[in-house]
């Protein structure tokens, strides 16, 4: 397995600005993300608080293409879904597969609806945040997906395969997916509740018994993905150098918190990766 110098996770101006400057700083860089920099910019109806920029957010993606292309900037379109200490290294997880980074920079930015009650509570006790990870736990058994776009409607299909029942709940509009074991709901999640595992997804109107609830979001919340991530209010806690709890983990842009401004994210991103290069250089003289 490779290892890289970095892995950078989130594909906004945080990181795509962490893996412009890794590459400046002849780091060797991994950078995983949604293509396109992600729907809160391309959706910006405009811009006024990034320098020289004056368009609207889709002008501003194409800006970005542009420099990618002629920069050469590598983007691999993969979520990573776990963040794993291994000895002096990092694991990430998509899926089944797997890489292997000297250090992080989380640059996921942050989910606009937040969590509800229980959510964080329950997490590995019946709530997850990927399909493709835990949907083979749940074989037989009743799950309902709380879908807050529909490109993740594929990973409701995926649960379907193992699960007896899915209570579809999509926080949008305009869904058609339904039909064989999978029933749409249109009902707001307010609360997960349970004993020691969940028991029940707690809806504005109703409650569904169900073994698991998954949040399939664009966001994860930043101490769900990396196990011991020392978070307050929601926000990865960071230093100036931008350094976390974790040695050799840092963070970028809106997940450390307001405000959630591109000049702010990407001065973050900057100083992420010159914090990676400094890092590096005092861990391979021990």
């Amino acid at each position: 397995m490779k290892l890289y110098d970095t892995a950078i996770v989130g594909g906004g101006i945080a990181g795509y600005t962490a893996a412009l400057t890794s590459k400046n700083l002849l780091l060797d860089y991994i950078w995983f993300g949604e293509e396109g920099f992600g729907d809160k910019l391309r959706l910006a109806e405009k811009i006024t608080n990034f320098p020289t920029v004056t368009g609207d957010g889709a002008d501003f993606a194409k800006r970005l293409n542009a420099q990618m292309g002629s920069e050469k900037i590598a983007l691999t379109p993969k979520r990573i879904d776990g963040i794993y200490r291994t000895g002096d290294n990092f694991t990430l997880s998509h899926g089944g597969e797997l890489y292997l980074a000297r250090t992080v920079i989380l640059a996921t930015g942050v989910e606009a609806g937040g969590r509800i009650r229980g959510e964080k509570e329950f997490l590995g006790k019946g709530v997850s945040y990927c399909a493709v990870c835990d949907g083979a736990l749940y074989r037989g058994k009743t799950v309902a997906a709380v879908v807050s776009s529909p490109k993740f409607e594929a990973e409701v299909q995926y649960l379907a395969q193992f699960a007896k029942n899915v209570f579809f709940i999509p926080l949008y509009r305009g869904s058609a997916l339904s039909g064989g074991n999978i029933a749409a709901v249109e009902k707001r999640p307010v609360a997960v509740e349970g004993e020691s595992r969940v028991e029940r997804l707690v809806l504005e109107d109703g409650v569904l018994k169900t073994d698991g609830v998954f949040f399939l979001k664009n966001s994860v919340p930043p101490a769900a993905l990396a196990f011991g991530l020392e978070t307050e209010e929601g926000h990865v806690k960071v230093d100036r150098a931008l350094k976390t709890n974790l040695a050799g983990l840092f963070a970028a842009g809106d997940v450390t918190g307001r405000p959630y401004q591109y000049a702010k994210a990407a001065g973050e991103g900057c100083v992420a990766a010159h914090s990676v290069r400094a890092y590096l250089r005092e861990f391979l003289r021990k």
